[in-house]
């Protein structure tokens, strides 16, 4: 099979049909006697009717209807309102239906006017002397309220065909007839086929909303009443034409001709080889004419002369099922109802029923006649004629269909369903209620990587969230209202105990197969994340506070839907933690307010023996509070880590890098610095943990691995260098023996993977659609064949302070500042705070006492939150460190009342700034400050000896508080990294 590469390589162009059917009638004005208005108003009931016509078929905006019996009542209205359609009936001598036409048309000359008659053979012979051409059409009236409704639509068509073809390639079809009689009965039912086809092919849609748009890229249908009007018609747009139904008698030159239909039909027919052509005659001569020259013939006398039209347009025009059939019997070999089946069954397709099948563009115009049309277009290009290998159109139409799916699916946040869910799904909800502030930035991210095409411009890269669902709101408050569990949530229980009792309660039943299709379509550990109405909001960021788990992927996937379902009930009980009851105090929020959603979301990563991780995790921040050497805090930073994100937010030994200055790594540019400041461990999902064992800690199943462990499952290639004990260096890449660096060298420094240009544009876009700084998370999977995948988990606003400082933060004496960082996070004023608490640093100090530390900074933080006060928080090393030899192992909650929080360097002690931990969202968010300190080398000030000569409000033998008798003055520069606290 040889694909030659226009086809083998080739990009879809979305369609929008948001644009689609801009102009529109909304007021008709009917000019009819008393007599016909009583028929139509009380007979026919024409509002009623065609509201409830246009309800039946998913359609908006029905017209309203306005009736007058006299041309001044007529000119009343339409100088006193916008009317947008003219129907005029013929009546008494006193309202002629050509003199209202005519005044109509002279006033009012763009208005479309139609008139419509009774049909007897009197007004037939009266029309044969009038000049119909300052009509825009002449319908038969028979008391079928459909024909207004055809009608309208006609004329809609009309007014949108050349910029709907223009601006989505929407298709044509030419029905060429000039009786009236005849028009007037076949435009209704063959709009009323079209209309319930473009519900039908609405389903395609991921959304109701989407379903009600691609409505608007149902066939036009144009009228032409001679031949000179058809072929004009036809010339302007033969490539969107689906098909052609003629009439064989009718003007051509000015007068009747007989075979003008199949003159017009043989004309076609030269310049295309597959368009569908029908001839409509009432003369049966005429059907063994139109079938020895290979067109379609259907009956005017026959009585399901409709039904015959319908099955020669199901079957040639592509409309309704797909169906392949064998073309020696005719027989149905299969029938496909949607562009899913079609691609799920392409390969399966006996041989000769694809090549007859190909051989005539079958499966184009099918795709057309559902408004897929960049599919359509592409597949128009690849005839029989071209390429004459029936494999290859297999391989071909499967790969268009696959990169339309993928297309589609990118920015649109679906409505789950099950018969649709697949490989090729991206995003789905399940519920009506929020996506939560984590579905809400997942579903923006997708969006802004449909808006950006440049994100997947890269060679052998694939940009992408990760395949989502997200359990909506209202289905966490089903669970709570159907299980009782208010009661326990808002109580004093314990975290275990309220986690008990929520894995004990049940989830609705009717979720279980869509939990499978999820499990099949994803084929990976999933992530159960949290996704609250308050978690990540502008102001508000609950970043971490809930809890995220992860279940392996499992051949049983009974067992793996148990682990699901604890998974999800467990995120529910997070929200009624004590943490998360106290950052709610903290946050002033009320707890019984909060919702939440839960995302589901396969794992980034691969599987190496029992564990599973992905080669880079990082977090992306487009403000910089550290600049080092050329950076600058605009140009944002990235932590790097090895294995599972929970490593970065835990605080864990990152690579800090500035993505437009990848080649500058602090951390790698000295040997000693880098075997001592790169990761050494990192986090992976143990996928031999199974059963329904939940703890309140949702890293129980998370392992934590040794770098060494990497290097053994091959996941090190183009991340790490090697240290070569014996020459005492540092090597590029992996050699045997020596310690693996964790240095990202070769997507860094060596352009095997595009990781810098992707961040660059990860954080200029981020920031750009939200209009302020931006917090990313995100993770990729390197191949050997430096092919990969770059994933975006997650976006969130920074939110900056915009106090101004009136003051140089410089020229402030060193004599008046109890502290001094040269190195602070967060930025502007504060001048209500009294009290400092610190960790004792003296000669005693070991870092075996930090997790002592933090429950005392825990209690004495309460009693902050108890007073609605704020302090200044001073100690040694890592605030929030996971690792407490690295500092002090405390949550946000246990220390959410600082107003500044400190990090000074010990003569014993001295670990480098902290890193990464979700710390800096909540800290940017509430204005908190965040200072370095490391007096030893001059680098700020600790002034220690006038704290320790204060009295204590309260003293322990490891941390010490005391108060100061007038406010202190906290100030912070962001963008120079400068802070003091004055006294």
């Amino acid at each position: 099979m040889n694909i030659p590469q226009e086809w083998n390589k080739f990009y879809l162009k979305d369609v929008s049909f948001v644009n689609l059917m801009t102009h529109r009638i909304f007021n008709v004005l009917i000019v009819a006697n008393p007599y016909d208005a009583f028929m139509l108003e009380d007979d026919g009931r024409v509002d009623e009717k065609i509201f409830n016509e246009y309800t039946a078929l998913g359609l908006r905006y029905p017209p309203a209807f306005t009736q007058v019996s006299t041309i001044e009542e007529a000119m009343e209205v339409m100088n006193a309102t916008t009317v947008d359609l003219v129907i005029c009936m013929p009546g008494n001598a006193d309202n002629d239906a050509f003199t209202v036409a005519r005044a109509v048309k002279d006033r009012f000359p763009d208005i479309p006017c139609v008139v419509l008659t009774p049909f007897s053979h009197g007004i037939t012979r009266r029309m044969e002397n009038e000049d119909l051409s300052i009509f825009d059409y002449v319908f038969c009236w028979l008391g079928n309220t459909n024909l207004i409704l055809s009608i309208i639509k006609l004329i809609e068509d009309k007014m949108n065909i050349e910029h709907d073809i223009n601006e989505a390639g929407v298709q044509m079809i030419l029905l060429v007839e000039d009786s009236i009689r005849f028009y007037s009965s076949v435009l209704p039912n063959l709009y009323s086929y079209i209309l319930a086809q473009s519900q039908r092919f609405a389903t395609e849609a991921l959304n109701p909303h989407s379903a009600t748009l691609r409505m608007r890229g149902r066939p036009k249908v144009v009228l032409a009443r001679n031949y000179e009007e058809a072929m004009e018609l036809y010339d302007k747009y033969a490539d969107n034409t689906l098909g052609v139904i003629s009439d064989c008698r009718f003007p051509k030159d000015g007068v009747k001709d007989a075979d003008a239909g199949l003159k017009l039909l043989r004309e076609i027919r030269r310049r295309d080889e597959y368009i569908p052509l029908i001839i409509q005659s009432s003369e049966t001569a005429n059907r063994e004419r139109a079938l020895a020259e290979g067109f379609r013939f259907i009956d005017k006398n026959s009585k399901k002369m409709n039904i015959d039209l319908r099955g020669i347009m199901e079957e040639h025009m592509g409309f309704g099922d797909f169906i392949f059939r064998d073309p020696a019997t005719r027989k149905e070999i299969k029938r496909v109802r949607s562009l899913k089946e079609l691609q799920d069954n392409i390969f399966n397709i006996p041989y000769d029923s694809m090549l007859y099948h190909i051989s005539r563009n079958h499966m184009s115009r099918w795709l057309c006649a559902r408004a897929i049309f960049p599919v359509s277009a592409f597949l128009k290009t690849v005839t029989w004629h071209r390429l004459q290998d029936v494999d290859a159109h297999r391989r071909i139409i499967f790969d268009a269909i696959v990169q339309y799916r993928h297309m589609k699916n990118i920015g649109i946040v679906a409505l789950f369903n099950r018969d649709r869910f697949d490989a090729y799904s991206h995003f789905a909800r399940i519920g009506d209620g929020s996506l939560g502030g984590k579905g809400r930035g997942l579903a923006f991210l997708d969006n802004i990587i449909k808006k950006h095409p440049e994100f997947n411009g890269f060679e052998g890269v694939k940009v992408s969230i990760p395949k989502t669902v997200v359990l909506c709101t209202d289905v966490f408050d089903e669970f709570m209202d159907n299980n009782n569990l208010y009661q326990v949530a808002l109580s004093d229980a314990s975290d275990d105990e309220i986690l008990e009792h929520f894995l004990k309660a049940q989830l609705p039943d009717r979720f279980r197969a869509d939990f499978y299709t999820f499990f099949e379509a994803t084929n990976s550990p999933v992530a159960v994340r949290s996704s609250s109405l308050l978690e990540d909001s502008h102001y508000q960021p609950f970043a971490g506070i809930y809890s995220t788990y992860m279940i392996p992927r499992l051949d049983d996937k009974a067992q793996m839907l148990e682990m699901l379902a604890a998974a999800i009930k467990s995120v529910y009980a997070s929200v009624y933690y004590r943490d998360s009851k106290a950052y709610m105090t903290a946050t002033s929020n009320v707890i019984d307010q909060e919702k939440m959603a839960v995302i589901l979301q396969e794992v980034v990563g691969k599987q190496y023996g029992d564990y599973f991780y992905p080669n880079i995790s990082g977090v992306l921040r487009s403000i910089n509070y550290y600049p080092i050497g050329y950076e600058t805090a605009e140009e944002g930073v990235a932590s790097l880590a090895l294995g599972l994100g929970k490593y970065i937010v835990d605080g864990g030994q990152t690579l800090r890098v500035s993505p437009y200055h990848p080649d500058q790594v602090l951390q790698t540019s000295e040997m000693e610095v880098a075997l001592r400041q790169t990761q050494t461990h990192f986090y992976a999902l143990d996928m031999t943990h199974v059963g329904n064992d939940f703890k309140v800690d949702d890293g129980f199943n998370i392992r934590k691995m040794k770098v060494k462990d990497a290097d053994k499952d091959g996941s090190l290639n183009y991340i790490a260098s090697t240290y070569d004990p014996y020459d005492q260096v540092i090597r590029d890449g992996i050699y045997d023996g020596g310690r693996k660096i964790i240095s990202f060298c070769g997507v860094l420094q060596q352009g095997v993977f595009p990781l810098p240009e992707l961040l660059r544009m990860s954080m200029r876009f981020g920031a750009e659609g939200m209009k302020r700084p931006v917090e990313i998370e995100f993770a990729c999977n390197l191949n050997e064949d430096r092919t990969g995948e770059f994933y975006l988990l997650q976006i969130r606003p920074i939110v900056d302070s915009k106090q101004v400082l009136d003051e140089d933060i410089a020229s402030i004496a060193d004599a008046d500042c109890l502290l001094r960082s040269h190195n602070s996070l967060g930025h502007g004023i504060s001048s209500d705070v009294t009290d400092v608490v610190y960790v004792k640093t003296d000669d005693d100090f070991t870092a075996a006492n930090n997790p002592r530390v933090a429950e005392e900074v825990e209690r004495i933080n309460r009693k902050f939150l108890d007073e609605r006060r704020n302090y200044v928080l001073v100690g040694p090393g890592r605030w929030g460190s996971s690792d407490y030899w690295l500092g002090v192992p405390v949550k946000w909650p246990h220390i959410s009342a600082a107003r500044v929080i400190v990090e000074v360097a010990l003569k014993n002690y001295n670990v480098d700034p902290s890193q990464g931990t979700h710390f800096f969202q909540n800290l940017t968010s509430f204005g908190v400050g965040y200072f370095t300190i490391d007096a030893n080398n001059g680098s700020g000030i600790y002034n220690k000896a006038l704290l320790d000569s204060m009295p204590a409000v309260e003293e322990t033998s490891l941390v010490r508080h005391v108060r100061f008798d007038k406010p202190l003055k906290i100030m912070m520069d962001g963008m120079k990294q400068e802070g003091v606290v004055v006294f």
